[in-house]
């Protein structure tokens, strides 16, 4: 499990296409890095990777096809910035809310427009996720935990504020730019209890 609450920014170093799969190399950047163990879980983008291999600098994870086809991971290129975070202990604080690492869809930046200090992003999501975000709600955008502001018929509307824009790869996403999406898992949970209820 993650939090959402990015630890540092990386790039992807290579990506190595092995028979539809592929293996990623991601230079860790600002993440810290102490102690890492072969089988950790990392965020890389919101998508929860295994590192397989891995140095002082950098670790290596298996993306399987489903993962390059349903998340950002399959075009991006290398060098692209990418948001980092290390699985959760059980006695830290949980800043931003639970994230399991496991992408709903792909959507992507309509608008930034600046909003103050702030900019406000303006994201289209696939119509199937749009049941599941809520005003005041959270949203995992690229592994960052960010509250919806305001939800339409097409997306929604988060305000990035300047420590997370100083922060995160969203220095490196601009408009029309893919995402990866995951919604609260506490909206998932309750949809399942209510239909289960109903055809109990």
């Amino acid at each position: 499990m993650f939090t959402g609450l990015v630890q540092g920014v990386g790039r992807l170093a290579a990506r190595d296409m092995r028979g539809g799969d592929a293996r990623l190399r991601v230079d860790v950047g600002t993440l810290p890095f102490e102690r890492v163990e072969p089988g950790e879980s990392i965020s890389v983008n919101g998508v929860c990777l295994t590192v397989v291999a891995f140095d002082a600098h950098a670790f290596e994870a298996d993306a399987s096809n489903e993962t390059l086809a349903l998340t950002t991971l399959g075009s991006l290129r290398p060098g692209a910035l990418l948001n980092l975070e290390r699985a959760l202990r059980a006695d830290e604080r949980l800043g931003g809310h639970l994230v399991s690492g496991h992408v709903d869809g792909v959507g992507h930046v309509r608008r930034i427009v600046v909003d103050a200090r702030a900019q406000r992003w303006t994201f289209a999501a696939p119509s199937p996720l749009l049941r599941y975000i809520a005003q005041k709600g959270s949203i995992c955008v690229d592994g960052v935990s960010l509250t919806v502001n305001a939800v339409d018929a097409g997306g929604f509307d988060v305000a990035l504020i300047p420590h997370t824009l100083a922060h995160t790869a969203f220095a490196g996403t601009g408009e029309g730019d893919g995402v990866n999406l995951e919604v609260d898992l506490v909206a998932r949970y309750v949809e399942r209890l209510l239909t289960t209820r109903d055809t109990a």
